[in-house]
Order: C-alpha cells, then sequence, then structure tokens
C-alpha cells in the first residue's frame, strides 16, 4: 500500500503490479470514519482487478490536515473540495464511489464536474438526512442518541456500532477495532447534508451511476435509496441480507463484485 501526503489529504493507494486499467477509482468514506474503511477488503480487491485504488481521507478525518479553524466548521463544501483536488492529482479521472456521507459528497462533487462514472453505496439522498433522522427517532432512537453523542466527541456504546453498521455477524475483536477507529464528525456538515447544502440534480453531470443499498440498513433504507435512484432516472439494486457497512459486512465481496460487474459495462 502505498500512501500519498503531498497536499496533506490522506490518501491510501492500492496500485496493481501490472499496468492498470485507464481508468482509476477513487473511494469517499461516509461520516464518523476515515479511508481506512475501504482499505479494510475494497481497495487490494480492486487492486487484484486490475484497477489503481485510492481512498481519500476528508478534511479533519483519519491522518489528514486538521485546519485551522474547529472540526465544527468544516463544511460540506470542503469535503468536496477535498475530492476534487484528489481526483486532479491521479493518473486519470476516476471513478467516484462514495458511501453514505460520502455519496452525498459525490452528488455534490457532479455540480462541479465530470467523471467516467458514480457509484453511491447506501448514499445521503439528494432529499437530505431528515428523512432519515425522524425514521430512527421513531424506530430507533437509542441508536440515534447515540450517533449524536459520537458527533459530539463522545463514546457511544460498541453496540450502537454493530446496530448503525452491520446485519451480518462480526466478531467482538473486529468490532472494538472499528470501533476505536470511529471518529466524530463536523456538525456544519451534518446540517449541510440536512437542510443547507442539498445537491442541485439540474445542475449535475450525469455519468452513468450505480446507485447501491442494503435491506436491513437502519440508516439510509432502502426507500431512501430507491428515491436516490429515481431522481437520477435509475434503478436501485439493494442488497439482500446486508447492513450499511457494506465495505465491511461480512459478505463483502457481494458489494464489491456488483460494482466491478457495473463498471465493466459502465466503462466499456
Amino acid at each position: 500500500m502505498r500512501r500519498h501526503e503531498r497536499s496533506e489529504l490522506e490518501l491510501l493507494a492500492r496500485i496493481p503490479d501490472e499496468p492498470a486499467k485507464p481508468t482509476p477509482l477513487l473511494f469517499i468514506h461516509g461520516a464518523y470514519t476515515a479511508a481506512w474503511c475501504w482499505d479494510e477488503h475494497f481497495l487490494p480487491w480492486f487492486r487484484d482487478r486490475g484497477y489503481a485504488s485510492y481512498a481519500v481521507s476528508l478534511s479533519g478525518h483519519g491522518g489528514s490536515r486538521r485546519k485551522s479553524t474547529p472540526l465544527d466548521s468544516i463544511s460540506l463544501a470542503d469535503y468536496v473540495d477535498d475530492v476534487l483536488e484528489t481526483a486532479a492529482r491521479l493518473p486519470a479521472p476516476p471513478v467516484l464511489i462514495g458511501h453514505s456521507m460520502g455519496g452525498m459528497v459525490v452528488q455534490k462533487a457532479l455540480e462541479r464536474t465530470q467523471v467516467p462514472a458514480a457509484v453511491l453505496m447506501c448514499s445521503v439522498p439528494p432529499q437530505g438526512l431528515m428523512a432519515s433522522a425522524v425514521g430512527l427517532m421513531m424506530s430507533r432512537p437509542n441508536l440515534l442518541t447515540d450517533l449524536n453523542r459520537i458527533l459530539g466527541g463522545g463514546q457511544p456504546h460498541p453496540e450502537s456500532l454493530r446496530e448503525a453498521l452491520f446485519h451480518q455477524p462480526i466478531d467482538h475483536e473486529k468490532l472494538m477495532r472499528y470501533y476505536r477507529a470511529c471518529q466524530p464528525e463536523s456538525h456544519r456538515a451534518i446540517w449541510d447534508m440536512t437542510l443547507f447544502n442539498l445537491p442541485h440534480p439540474s445542475r449535475m453531470h450525469r455519468p452513468p451511476m450505480l446507485v447501491l443499498g442494503a435491506e436491513f440498513d437502519h440508516l439510509i433504507p432502502p426507500s431512501q435509496v430507491r428515491m436516490t435512484a429515481s431522481t437520477y432516472e435509475t434503478e436501485a439494486v439493494i442488497l439482500p441480507g446486508m447492513g450499511h457497512g457494506l465495505m465491511l459486512e461480512h459478505h463483502w465481496r457481494i458489494a464489491a463484485e456488483q460494482i466491478a460487474q457495473w463498471l465493466d459495462t459502465a466503462l466499456g
């Protein structure tokens, strides 16, 4: 694995030994996490299939720069800047693959740039986070409380992480490793995704787009994934038996293979 830190944005890279396919992949993480979540499985898996595979840690996350302003002042637009800066450093325009909050970042990036293709995984819908928050308030108020605790820099219960990310079994040691890697998120970015900086589909470039969801996702349920797909005039793919953390679930290969098969068609 190579790390690129010249711009003070942590960029994990898995590059094939043989000449890579012409289009690289750039993975964008969700809230409370960083680029490491992609390097557990996806980066090496896609490298082995010939893709130059990269994952960026957004500002204030992982090993990336901590701006002079507090984390809570970092905006969704700042995250988009991070992605565009990173994409410009890659050998060719990349496919953008965003999970959860990262999917919202991809949607906003498409207002400002053209890419060969885009993948939204359990993404915040273009209508924002309000429906998700109301749904959690009604169905899983304890989980919503713990997510707000992480947002404020507190420590949630590990079982909340299990409930938020996983439907399939996960052993305690691995769960605790992920738990320790979690971090606070920017209040401003959360509000931007709720009300103040939602995507404008009419302004977006429209590359081929794959919209993926998970059958047992409590945070972005299938109904919201289908709403996203409808907005972008495509069909949602809902993966059975999986939870929100598609790239970390026990059967993560199902999601990876779905993306790889779609890329074969989308990129020709």
